[in-house]
């Protein structure tokens, strides 16, 4: 949203939107837009209301975007276990979507689980084969997971494709801290990161 939203200052201002989102969700409980609306009050440090418009979708049936909306609300609330089962019921869901493959890989790579992680992104290739943030979800893990120069390399050669800066740079921080790299390889890594 480009600001930060969670402060009492922002949920003061949004507090006339929460109570309309209130109404509309109660007239409308449409799976992809309350999935949508929860969002921003997750942004806004209100993870009681998001949960609440996903509970509400549930009311209409299961929906690929009410688990991905329930799954960002757990991540943002620092509970992983309950975000990677979001995920994969998302998946479930949607099997077909690489996209959630990746979301779960990230989880995954954030519980340090990075055997999981690299078999997430691996899937998600099956579908996407082309797709960069994949390959380099993919090389960064097998790094992390067992310090493969190689797969270093290639997230270094991938690294200018990489459109979103702070994800790019989670992944290389997750890759150098591979054991048994070669110092010079990762201070090329670093640097790659500055150029």
């Amino acid at each position: 949203y480009g600001h930060d939203l969670d402060s009492d200052e922002m949920r003061a201002r949004f507090a006339p939107w929460f109570r309309a989102v209130d109404v509309v969700s109660a007239r409308s409980p449409l799976p992809e837009s309350l999935a949508s609306m929860a969002r921003l009050p997750r942004a806004c440090g209100r993870p009681d209301l998001s949960f609440a418009l996903c509970d509400r979708a549930d009311t209409a049936g299961p929906s690929m975007w009410t688990e991905v909306a329930r799954a960002g609300t757990w991540r943002a609330t620092g509970d992983l276990d309950r975000a990677a089962t979001a995920f994969e019921r998302a998946l479930a869901l949607e099997p077909d979507n690489w996209s959630l493959h990746l979301d779960l890989a990230d989880v995954r790579a954030e519980q340090g689980d990075f055997a999981a992680a690299v078999h997430r992104t691996e899937q998600g290739l099956t579908l996407a084969p082309g797709e960069i943030t994949l390959r380099a979800a993919r090389a960064a893990y097998r790094t992390r997971l067992s310090g493969s120069a190689e797969d270093l390399r290639a997230l270094i050669r991938m690294a200018p494709r990489l459109t979103n800066p702070s994800y790019r740079d989670l992944l290389f921080d997750y890759a150098c801290a591979g054991e048994g790299l070669p110092r010079d390889l990762v201070a090329d890594a670093r640097r790659s990161l500055k150029s």
